[in-house]
């Protein structure tokens, strides 16, 4: 076994590697005419064969995982209609897909999970530049930093009930 295979083999118990999982199936789905829950059972079973294409998660990277996906089934519309309110000339039709899914994963754990902002964002833009445009890192953290101003200044109270004022 090459060295590159063993380490591969060896479950990643971080939040990055959780977020790039949780991006990769909302993206999957979104691409695709199936349900999340598909694209995430279809995703943990190539990651539990040991497939290169997704990394071995941890337990607990998992189950962050889960409860990105989670909080996505359960509030992307409100996340979406965020998103459209932040975003300046273009409408999540006209939007890369890449960036669309990246943002929409940050966005949802920056409203409704208690996590600090700038690891969101610093996440968020690594995973744009990984799977994105040449600029999709820079257009990624200004739509996120604009959106952490937005929600700093409004509380998360005002944020989770859809009344921030944009």
């Amino acid at each position: 076994m090459t060295r590159r295979r063993e380490k591969a083999a060896l479950p990643v118990g971080n939040r990055r590697a959780a977020r790039e999982f949780a991006f990769r199936v909302v993206f999957e789905a979104s691409q695709s005419d199936v349900t999340l829950a598909l694209a995430r059972s279809r995703a943990e079973g190539v990651m539990r064969e040991g497939d290169d294409t997704h990394a071995v998660l941890s337990e607990e990277a998992l189950k962050f995982a889960g409860e990105l996906l989670d909080g996505f089934q359960a509030h992307g519309n409100e996340v979406d209609d965020l998103l459209r309110r932040t975003i300046r000339g273009w409408t999540l039709d006209t939007l890369a897909q890449t960036d669309l899914n990246v943002m929409r994963l940050a966005a949802l754990e920056m409203i409704y999970m208690e996590t600090p902002h700038p690891p969101v964002i610093e996440s968020a833009v690594r995973t744009a530049r990984k799977y994105g445009g040449d600029d999709s890192g820079k257009f990624v953290n200004g739509v996120l930093a604009g959106l952490s101003r937005t929600v700093d200044r409004a509380g998360n109270t005002q944020a989770q009930a859809g009344e921030l004022p944009l």
